[in-house]
């Protein structure tokens, strides 16, 4: 595998490492399109902003670090920046540019919380959860994620971690997959998952995803230098390719912002 696009540094504040770093270890194991995909900056209406993203006064900052970093591999690399970014209806419009504004080349959609997170009850999906409404308002969430046509791929789309019913789960998530597949938007089984053993990926959801034949990409979701190339985790994943009958498309086409 010669591509990963999502990528973090420590300008997150869950993360570790320069951004420079992450790039040396990527070329030093065969990657070439890589992209960098720090957690969105964005000031919610009352003046909060959450502290697993990259902060408002930092965006720019990152954007041109980044660029800064393209220039100098040019000869070596295919580097973009780029945001992991949640669908919110209400906020979309305003994320969106704000991304633009920053700089950014492209989004993935990483849909971390069912509503806005400075909201009550946000719900944080990886907490257990045996609720169909939130795991439906998640599944809508993402699909309108999708359907906006402005992300790469979807990141983690099977993160929600539901104990509730199993037909209902599975009902929910072929509507995902099918949505995946009509707007062409590749979902990622996410190696950050696999190396940490959570929640995801889910079995289940990836054998959704094999019998809908929706587009199927991988990401490392690199938090740390020594993950920029994650090859134990990125075996599992070619393993789960050929286990489902995925279709794998392997590097994603970024879908610019401009």
């Amino acid at each position: 595998m010669d591509y990963n696009y999502h990528t973090h540094t420590a300008r997150c504040h869950h993360a570790t490492g320069t951004p420079e770093e992450y790039i040396q270890n990527a070329l030093e194991h065969g990657i070439r399109y890589m992209g960098f995909s720090e957690h969105l900056p964005f000031r919610f209406p009352d003046g909060s902003e959450s502290d697993y993203r990259v902060s408002t006064e930092e965006g720019k900052d990152y954007c041109v670090e980044i660029c800064k970093l393209k220039e100098q591999y040019k000869d070596k690399m295919d580097l973009a920046v780029g945001f992991e970014m949640e669908y919110y209806a209400e906020y979309f419009d305003e994320m969106l540019q704000n991304a633009r504004e920053y700089g950014a080349e492209y989004l993935i959609l990483g849909q971390h919380f069912v509503r806005p997170e400075n909201s009550k009850p946000a719900h944080y999906v990886l907490v257990e959860c045996m609720l169909a409404k939130e795991l439906k308002a998640y599944t809508d969430a993402v699909i309108a994620g999708m359907e906006t046509g402005v992300f790469t791929y979807v990141a983690h789309p099977d993160i929600f971690n539901f104990t509730g019913d199993s037909g209902f789960y599975r009902r929910e998530m072929q509507r995902l997959c099918k949505a995946a597949k009509k707007t062409d938007t590749p979902l990622e089984i996410n190696c950050l998952g696999i190396r940490e053993k959570r929640n995801y990926p889910a079995n289940e959801f990836w054998a959704i995803a094999g019998e809908e034949q929706a587009p199927v990409t991988i990401g490392f979701d690199a938090h740390a230098p020594e993950v920029a190339y994650d090859g134990a985790s990125l075996e599992v994943a070619m393993d789960m390719i050929e286990r489902y009958g995925l279709h794998y498309i392997g590097r994603p086409t970024l879908k610019p912002l401009d």
